[in-house]
């Protein structure tokens, strides 16, 4: 080496003996490499004899996590120039069971053989797995886990305090496997056989065929590994087995204590790990057998996130080989050779369960998707704009459904986007899993089809086509809503790309609707609503409940927050957020997907809508105290995952709305927010919270820039409720507890203070001198926008919820 030095230009510089502190940076990797390995060996509380793997394989998880020191890269991506892969790790010293081909012959012996988990051998795709039987390690690529069972003894309580390395050869106490299962009773939720094919592959482009595997060559998607001869028996322990309690310091977190399992109600499995297990706080009591069954499907159910997961079970398979026999069928493409100088974009599976009104799968729907973020405007497609419904929309139809006593029913419509004309010429790769074997031919799109940049806007154009042609009008207010009227008939019909919500008074000219839109389209009939865009939707005495409470069950189950202690707020009172350089940064990605998703829960939960709205402001640069308030959020979740807003059938159809504002509450910008809520007859259909763009100079000017805004959406709703049949006669009251802006609302003189604001002035006074809104004092603890300006406490915040008309029908007796 001192050649190549000297070669080279180098300078060689050793350390002196014996001072190892001369070479910091490589004593202190050292550390973290066995404080990783003394971690994994005390989890899975193996012998010292198998130190060597503990290294090797804390190394290798080391190599793929992310590092500050290399921009939050990891050393694996720095050295191979893409990031690794996860799906194959296990968890280190686990049980498992290999697969054996060395049967000396004897076709009726046993092929799966017990082995400790111990790594990842280098260049072999495979697992590393000490055999229990023959003791020697082993190399196997088709491995059974059990993640939460660790079938040696505490070497902690072995009294064993000798530090010196035992030989490979001697052999080591190992508690019987089989009482270790029998006594867990289950396995873990990634339990699962593995098939290695190694990080390098990418599952996503596996092929089998034109044709997907039969459903004999699917792995059953509930076999966890588990013979019957391994089931719950009541065989005695050969160690004794001390109550494993939770420590104080860990009541607010998940803990993976393998829980027991009540093998007579499977159902019932709860976690017992946790002191605020979800049951406390959802219930199914109060609902009808009928509901409790959707609900129980809905829940239970799972969809696949990936081609790879979907391949395990038939159901998808066959649900796959179904959609592409429609789309052939549908001539949505030929198969043709690329045209030299034109690309072919990609696609992907995408994965649904639709229910019936009672809660049977109605069917399994995969769904093919062009990635379509990769089209070149101009060449592979012109026109994009396609309308959606709103959410105001669909809270305004159902609640003057409810009021008016109106069918509400809900329809699919299969392969929606396929019925739209493609003019522009694009190619697509042939669909993963069809591909055959040395084929370089694409499909050429001769039909829209979902992911298509113009997908939306052709199949938008296509079914409003057919509506006119039943004598449905545009509505002025919502581009997705159509209406029908004809003497005492009315219709109205909502779509959202391909979920049409149709509410009317008259059930027989609904039905020949129906008829007559399936002459022109596969639709499917889903009878009454019950479930739509995620809000389940549920009949009472009292009128119609919308909650999300499966979807706030996923939020929690996704960011393992399902046993967290429950909050009786979402948000601090006061608290003010900025960015401090002395907060740690946090996950960006994560942080995202957590607020996006809260966003979306808004539809039916305006009491978090000011802590997620405060909170999206940190989304470029989320740190630590961000995260904690997201945190938050999710547990005042927990302790209602049910609630949602109750659209009654009483009160009146009267529009009324409450504005507020939260002067100078923004300590990054001094901004103000504005806040509002909209009731029709008491029920909620319309709320929002939003930064002001300017700064105000004082209360009364915050205060009326909300007003402005909140007079805005007045006109929009008053507007939308005239073409719904509930026309506003009398003026809508606004309600505000700012004197000083009610005063410049309706007095025409202009001062120092208000003519910066005039364009707001004229536009608010000129809807209260046309008798659209009157203005009306309210005294600020019964002003129900409070909750979306401001934190509130958990005794102020129920009692405005209760006036707000905020149910939880899931609420534990």
């Amino acid at each position: 080496m001192s050649n190549y030095y000297t070669n080279h230009g180098i300078l060689l510089e050793t350390t002196c003996p014996h001072t190892s502190q001369q070479n910091g940076v490589v004593e202190r990797k050292h550390r973290h490499i066995l404080d990783t390995a003394r971690a994994l060996r005390f989890g899975a509380k193996l012998p010292k004899k198998f130190w060597g793997e503990c290294v090797l394989t804390a190394a290798y998880i080391i190599n793929r996590l992310p590092s500050k020191t290399i921009n939050d890269k990891t050393p694996y991506e720095i050295l191979h120039d893409r990031k690794p892969e996860y799906d194959h790790m296990r968890v280190f010293g686990c049980l498992t069971y290999f697969w054996s081909i060395d049967t000396k012959g004897d076709k009726f012996e046993v092929r799966g053989k017990p082995g400790i988990f111990l790594g990842y051998p280098q260049g072999v795709k495979g697992y590393k797995i000490f055999d229990i039987g023959d003791k020697k390690m082993v190399v196997s690529r088709d491995v059974k886990f059990h993640e939460d069972v660790f079938i040696f003894p505490d070497q902690n309580q072995m009294g064993n305090g000798d530090d010196t390395f035992i030989p490979m050869t001697q052999d080591v106490e190992v508690q019987s496997y089989e009482n270790v299962i029998k006594n867990n009773h289950t396995v873990g939720p990634a339990c699962g056989q593995e098939n290695v094919e190694g990080p390098q592959e990418n599952v996503e482009d596996t092929n089998i065929g034109f044709e997907p595997a039969s459903a004999e060559t699917q792995a059953d998607p509930h076999d966890h590994g588990i013979g019957p001869e391994l089931g719950p028996l009541e065989i005695p322990t050969e160690r004794p087995k001390r109550d494993r309690t939770l420590p104080k310091h860990l009541n607010d977190y998940v803990v993976t204590f393998p829980p027991s399992v009540d093998h007579a109600h499977p159902a019932s499995t709860q976690d017992t790990s946790t002191v605020y297990p979800s049951t406390h706080f959802i219930s199914y009591e109060n609902f009808t057998h009928v509901h409790k069954r959707f609900l129980a499907a809905i829940t239970t159910n799972v969809e696949p996130k990936n081609f790879k997961q979907a391949m395990q079970d038939p159901k998808w398979v066959e649900a796959m080989k179904q959609e592409i026999q429609a789309l052939e069928k549908n001539n949505t493409w030929t198969i043709e050779t690329l045209p030299e100088g034109k690309r072919a974009i990609d696609s992907k599976w995408v994965y649904k369960i639709k229910y019936k009104p009672n809660g049977d799968v109605e069917r399994y729907k995969a769904r093919l998707v062009a990635r379509g973020f990769t089209q070149i405007e101009g060449e592979d497609f012109h026109d994009t704009f396609a309308p959606v419904a709103k959410l105001v929309t669909v809270r305004t139809l159902l609640a003057v459904a409810t009021k008016r006593n109106w069918f509400i029913h809900q329809l699919d419509v299969n392969n929606a986007f396929l019925h739209g004309d493609l003019d522009e010429e694009v190619y697509m790769k042939i669909p993963h899993g069809f591909l055959k074997e040395n084929d370089n031919r694409v499909c050429r799109l001769r039909k829209s089809l979902y992911g298509l940049k113009q997908a939306s806007h052709n199949w938008y154009q296509k079914f409003t086509n057919a509506l006119l042609g039943l004598s449905f009008t545009t509505s002025k207010a919502d581009h997705s809503l159509f209406l029908y009227r004809h003497k005492d008939v009315f219709i109205a019909v909502l779509i959202y790309v391909d979920d049409v919500i149709m509410a009317g008074n008259n059930l027989n000219k609904m039905q020949e609707v129906k008829d007559r839109l399936r002459d022109q389209f596969s639709i499917k009939d889903l009878g009454p609503l019950k479930y739509f865009l995620g809000i389940e939707v549920a009949r009472t005495s009292r009128g119609l409940v919308l909650s999300q409470r499966k979807y706030t069950l996923d939020i929690l189950e996704d960011s393992g927050m399902e046993g967290c202690r429950p909050s009786s707020f979402p948000i601090e009172q006061n608290l003010k957020l900025g960015i401090e350089e002395q907060d740690p940064p946090v996950d960006a990605g994560r942080y995202r997907r957590l607020i996006g998703r809260l966003l979306y829960l808004q539809a039916t939960r305006p009491d978090i809508a000011y802590s997620v709205n405060t909170l999206s402001q940190f989304v470029f640069d989320p740190r630590q105290s961000h995260m904690e308030a997201v945190t938050r959020v999710l547990r005042y979740l927990k302790s209602s995952p049910g609630q949602g807003i109750l659209l009654s059938k009483e009160e009146g159809e009267n529009l009324v709305v409450y504005s507020d504002s939260d002067w100078l509450g923004c300590p990054l910008t001094r901004r103000s927010r504005t806040g509002y809520l909209a009731l029709l007859g008491g029920a909620p259909i319309s709320w929002k919270t939003k930064k002001q763009s300017v700064v105000s100079r004082s209360s009364a000017e915050a205060e009326y820039r909300a007003m402005a805004t909140s007079v805005s959406e007045i006109i929009w709703l008053r507007w939308l409720l005239h073409e719904l049949g509930v026309p506003q006669t009398s003026p809508t009251t606004l309600f505000c507890d700012n004197q000083a802006a009610r005063n410049i609302a309706n007095n025409p003189v202009f001062h120092e203070r208000t003519k910066h604001v005039e364009m707001d002035c004229y536009f608010v006074r000129e809807r209260i001198d046309s008798n659209e809104v009157c203005t009306m004092p309210i005294e600020s603890k019964l002003q129900l926008a409070d909750l979306l300006t401001k934190g509130l406490g958990a005794a102020h915040l129920r009692f405005l919820l209760d006036k707000l008309g905020v149910v939880d029908l899931h609420a534990p007796a």
